[in-house]
């Protein structure tokens, strides 16, 4: 007997421990409790908004998330919601929402230790009656005080409420985006019929929104949003809401289908739609759509109402003129930056957002294109960079029929200028500034593919991601987006540093409390300020363009100011487009069909140079002329013409050209050489 006394003090001992943890807990549970808004008004606190505002740069609302909004949620019941619907979204957010008692704890466990290691909430720590605490109760912020307060609520709300009650509340407030608040008006939004009459497939996809409805627009990322509904579909089956088979027959009913074969056409009642839209998207990235949709911020944006005016008439005079002219160029996108700070000052995504006939919700600002003869000019600074065998302006190049090899077993490529015609020997800055099509290639075969996307990436350009691109690339067989293309410009006319193009300037708490200033953007000096001001020279060359673009030449140049500018078109008209800069601002225009189909008869010049000068001339009125400034690195030359070197006593053709001061042009042939 006296051997088992200790072990039975021990075991007292735990029992006591025991007690004492969980009554410290209970404790601890009733004051967090106290402290905590009732969970009896959770219905009162679902409805209630908390205005987000966002303004131009001159404090001018353009948008709002408020109660007027709720005008765009209709309350059905949880029977009046389709089955299908109730089961995707328990499968992707909360499989044992019926089960538990309103946390998961392993669930939470799994929470607190990313918290505790790497201070951010890791993935499967809420439950949905947690999400529906955290848009109803509770801000964003991220925190151990901020969960552990979310788990004792979420568990009275579970105790005091049904759990039907509680789904159907949360499926009659979530954002679904689009303005679409509860799954009534997500169906009507986006599939023009009730939730009750949602197929599996349509359920699927609209699952998968609320996570993160900007990445998950399908309106706008199609692709994303189907891969999304893929990953709903699996959880469906893996909880046994659904068979493989009928997962399959879901996936497929929308394959081989764009979204204007799906979804309802929206239409946007507020101004600047796209470019609100992309506003929003990135709140929502950053800060969570529960904050955004209730959170009270106050954005400031970078819009400047008056170019974001002058953009918007010039697009629409332009398609009109277009269309008188039976050019079947039915849609444009203009963005406009100011090229020392990256902000975007007007942004029109397409012709008329409104229109479903032209695609006009398809944002064409940031949708990749192909770029025709706009990439010419990285073609060129490839070679500029090149530490040995590098080219100058100078630089001769034959422009002849010249057949490119294009990989085993293929025929060669063998491009064509747009004339049709042979130049023979010219000058870089004679080929850049009349966009040949045969010197350009040569200049990508000099300086390699793989340069040129080096050089676009610092650029800040994208997409050129491909490793299968041949020479064709030179002319703008990679794709690119209107906003990147022209932000890679902009680099140019800053003296070669590159900003990050962005539309927030400031963001506010309802408080007052500064979340996000953009008042100091960061800037990477991508290329050399010589080499900027080399391509700028070329671009800005009026006399250089004129054997190519003769009158037409003057759709790329303002009567009062040096502007340097590039148009391209891409195979078939199927693109065109002018990118042109000041020192003050940039502007890119892309003219086309957003389903891909080909203009008739028009090219960059005639249809989007036109767009491009209207709003240039407008966009300048007022502003003092600045010159392009020379780098102390650069020097004026004299050379021999014909030969790109310095001049020979036996050079009878001379002129002046730009050179970066160590990339001096070759010493002249021997003579006889």
């Amino acid at each position: 007997m006296p051997s088992q006394r200790p072990l039975l003090i021990t075991i007292l001992i735990l029992g006591a421990l025991v007690l004492l943890t969980l009554g410290l807990l209970i404790v601890g549970y009733v004051r967090i409790a106290a402290t905590l808004p009732p969970p009896d008004e959770l219905v009162d606190r679902a409805n209630t908004f908390k205005t987000t505002t966002i303004y131009d740069r001159e404090g001018n609302v353009i948008y709002e998330v408020f109660p007027s909004d709720a005008g765009r949620r209709t309350l059905v019941s949880l029977a009046d919601i389709s089955p299908h619907l109730i089961n995707a979204t328990l499968a992707v957010e909360d499989p044992n929402f019926y089960r538990h008692p309103g946390v998961d704890p392993v669930g939470i466990a799994r929470a607190i230790y990313y918290i505790l290691r790497q201070d951010a909430v890791g993935p499967g720590g809420s439950t949905l009656v947690q999400q529906l605490v955290k848009l109803t109760y509770l801000s964003g912020e991220r925190s151990l005080s901020r969960k552990i307060k979310e788990a004792v609520l979420a568990i009275e709300i579970n105790r005091r409420y049904p759990k039907d009650a509680i789904l159907e509340i949360y499926l009659n407030h979530i954002f679904y985006g689009n303005l679409a608040y509860g799954i009534e008006t997500a169906a009507q939004t986006y599939f023009g019929k009730h939730a009750s009459d949602l197929t599996l497939a349509e359920a699927s996809l609209l699952a998968g929104i609320p996570q993160r409805p900007g990445d998950y627009d399908p309106y706008t990322h199609w692709e994303a949003t189907r891969n999304r509904q893929a990953d709903v579909l699996r959880l469906m089956v893996e909880h046994g809401f659904i068979t493989p088979a009928e997962a399959t027959r879901a996936w497929l009913a929308f394959a081989d289908k764009s979204p204007e074969d799906v979804l309802a056409q929206p239409r946007a009642d507020f101004r600047y739609p796209h470019f609100v839209l992309m506003v929003r998207q990135e709140l929502e990235a950053t800060y969570g759509p529960e904050v955004v949709t209730r959170g009270g911020l106050r954005v400031v944006t970078t819009l400047d109402p008056k170019l974001q005016a002058a953009a918007e008439r010039a697009v629409r005079d332009g398609i009109r003129n277009l269309a008188q002219r039976k050019a079947n160029a039915t849609d444009a996108a203009l963005v406009a930056l100011d090229p020392k700070t990256g902000e975007v000052l007007a942004l029109v995504g397409s012709a008329d957002y409104n229109n479903q006939a032209i695609g006009g919700q398809v944002n064409m600002a940031i949708t990749p294109r192909q770029t025709g003869s706009v990439i010419k000019p990285l073609d060129y600074l490839a070679t500029f960079e090149m530490p040995e065998d590098y080219w100058t302006p100078a630089t001769i190049i034959m422009d002849e029929r010249t057949e490119f090899p294009d990989g085993p077993g293929r025929p060669p490529y063998v491009p064509r200028n747009y004339d049709g015609k042979f130049h023979g020997p010219v000058s870089v800055r004679s080929a850049l500034a009349n966009s040949y099509n045969i010197p350009a290639v040569k200049a990508l075969q000099h300086a390699g593919i793989p340069a040129l996307k080096e050089l676009a990436q610092r650029l800040g350009v994208s997409t050129l991601t491909r490793d299968d691109y041949g020479l064709s690339l030179a002319l703008g067989s990679g794709e690119v987006s209107l906003l990147e293309m022209t932000n890679a410009f902009a680099a140019f006319a800053n003296g070669g540093q590159r900003l990050e193009p962005h539309l927030i300037l400031r963001v506010e708490t309802q408080d007052g409390d500064l979340l996000a200033d953009a008042s100091q953007p960061y800037k990477v000096q991508a290329i050399d300020p010589a080499h900027a001001f080399l391509i700028t020279s070329i671009l800005s060359d009026r006399a250089a363009r004129r054997p190519a673009f003769g009158r037409a030449a003057r759709w790329l140049e303002l009567p009062d100011r040096p502007v340097a500018a590039k148009t391209g078109t891409t195979n078939d008209e199927r693109d065109g487009w002018t990118i042109g800069y000041t020192p003050q601002l940039v502007a890119g225009v892309w003219v086309g069909n957003a389903d891909n189909a080909p203009m008739k008869g028009v090219s960059g010049v005639t249809s989007a140079a036109p767009i491009w000068r209207q709003f240039m001339m407008e966009a300048h009125k007022g502003l003092p002329v600045q010159q392009f400034q020379r780098p102390p690195n650069v020097v004026r030359l004299e050379i021999c013409a014909d030969t790109g070197t310095l001049p020979s006593p036996d050079c009878e053709n001379t002129r002046m050209e730009y050179f970066k001061s160590d990339q001096p042009p070759p010493e002249p042939p021997e003579p006889g050489g």
